[in-house]
């Protein structure tokens, strides 16, 4: 199974691809997309890059980190449509698209949903065998957290469950809503 995880950003978007074989895990690509401009021609290149990403690796899956708090308002805007143009460009290549709250993603790969970024970092080069100065950010690190998150929760059987609109979501999540 090949995994692509992406850590959504207007500013870096992460991207890390593994390849999944038996309890054997590999790197297959990695890197940060770094767009200029506008919003709008950021978002746009996020879209472009991803569907580049997707072509090249040819993923079975893709895991997405959510975002789940920003500085302010506008920020946690452009975090959101920078996270729906990564989906997309999965979603356009036929790609099922899993979500995962940062503290999952910490969680699943560190065993704490606390653990800083320097842990989470330090925990993805050990369990995929990459050299400390191999990966080019700290979002292209996060993203294959992401992977790995994903990948465990393939493994553990424990499936993520995904909504088909915000409806959805509240109907079956009643006591999470304000």
């Amino acid at each position: 199974m090949i995994v692509l995880g992406i850590d959504p950003g207007s500013v870096c978007t992460g991207y890390g691809v593994i390849e999944v074989d038996g309890r054997a895990l590999s790197v297959c690509g990695h890197g940060t997309i770094r767009p200029s401009g506008t919003h709008l021609s950021r978002l746009k290149r996020i879209y472009a890059a991803i569907t580049e990403v997707v072509q090249e690796f040819a993923p079975d899956t893709c895991a997405v980190e959510m975002p789940v708090y920003a500085k302010n308002a506008q920020a946690m805007l452009k975090l959101g449509r920078a996270q729906a143009a990564a989906m997309l460009a999965a979603a356009h290549q036929d790609l099922e698209v899993a979500q995962y709250t940062p503290k999952e993603v910490k969680r699943a790969v560190t065993g704490s949903g606390a653990a800083s970024k320097e842990q989470v970092a330090f925990m993805v080069r050990s369990l995929l065998k990459v050299r400390p100065d191999g990966l080019d950010s700290q979002d292209a690190s996060d993203a294959l957290a992401v992977a790995l998150c994903h990948r465990h929760r393939k493994e553990s059987g424990v499936a993520k469950p995904v909504y088909a609109d915000w409806a959805a979501f509240v109907r079956q999540n009643p006591d999470r809503t304000i």
